[in-house]
């Protein structure tokens, strides 16, 4: 059995030459955007996009998913905000040929049942137009968000109830807000579990390592995802090298290192990688 490999371009270089590049020679045939030349996906313009696009055709790369920052911002904002940072995401989701959005769930200050009801109005208008447009949005458990523990996870995408919202699974943000992925999180979220983002992390001071060498029980999720018949996405997020607001970076030698180490966590599973 096979998972498709991707990764996080701009983890490795702003350069996109460089990012394919690295990713091909792991064996990767599909990247996922998050920024290109500096510049975030939904900030593009569209000569860029169309530049973007090219180099990725003529070097046969895929796209895995459009990693927006929707939603990384306070709740306090009108949902009119992301709404229009959404559309930018669909427009570079079609022009770049993949059905994924990669989404959050919104910063808030105080106590999470405050503003429950306002992530999930905000969510709800998020995935109905995902939904009009045909591509989903993938909800990543972001620490420090409204979603970035098991049971507010279910309630959003329970709540919202969309075929256009599923979870983006990564094992690192869990480990960061105290939550023992396979063990609390895995059985509830399953069922609407469509994408594996991998990385790792340590309970001990929240850092990030290599997938299989944290307290992320990568091993354990990726045999019960394998046993379930996941055969999807997996893509490499490593953030070995810094962490920032709006992602990470590792670096093309340190993204080669979470490459082989998530290579050897597969085959741990009697998995590969394609």
């Amino acid at each position: 059995m096979a998972w498709v490999l991707s990764g996080f371009g701009d983890e490795i270089d702003q350069d996109p030459h460089v990012q394919v590049a690295v990713l091909q020679a792991l064996g990767a045939r599909h990247i996922e955007v998050r920024s290109a030349w500096g510049i975030n996906i939904v900030e593009l313009s569209a000569e860029r996009l169309d530049e973007l696009k090219a180099v990725l055709e003529a070097r046969g790369m895929g796209v895995s998913a459009i990693a927006s920052p929707i939603g990384k911002v306070s709740v306090g904002l009108p949902v009119e905000h992301e709404l229009g940072r959404l559309d930018a995401a669909i427009n570079a989701a079609r022009v770049l040929g993949t059905r994924y959005i990669r989404i959050f769930s919104f910063y808030y200050d105080g106590e999470a049942a405050a503003v429950r009801d306002a992530v999930v109005e905000r969510m709800r208008a998020l995935a109905a137009r995902a939904e009009e447009a045909g591509v989903v949005l993938l909800h990543e458990n972001e620490k420090d968000i409204f979603g970035d523990v098991p049971s507010r996870i279910l309630d959003i995408i329970t709540s919202v109830d969309s075929p256009a919202l599923r979870v983006a699974w990564d094992a690192a943000n869990f480990v960061q807000v105290g939550v023992k992925p396979f063990t609390e999180a895995y059985e509830a979220l399953r069922p609407y579990l469509e994408y594996v983002q991998v990385k790792d992390a340590l309970f001990a001071d929240a850092s990030v390592v290599p997938a299989g060498e944290g307290d992320g029980q990568l091993a354990e999720t990726i045999q019960a995802l394998k046993d379930s018949g996941y055969s999807g996405f997996a893509s490499l997020e490593p953030h070995l090298a810094d962490a920032f607001a709006t992602g990470g970076f590792s670096g093309p030698a340190a993204f080669g290192v979470a490459g082989r180490a998530f290579a050897a966590v597969l085959a741990g599973a009697g998995l590969e990688s394609e």
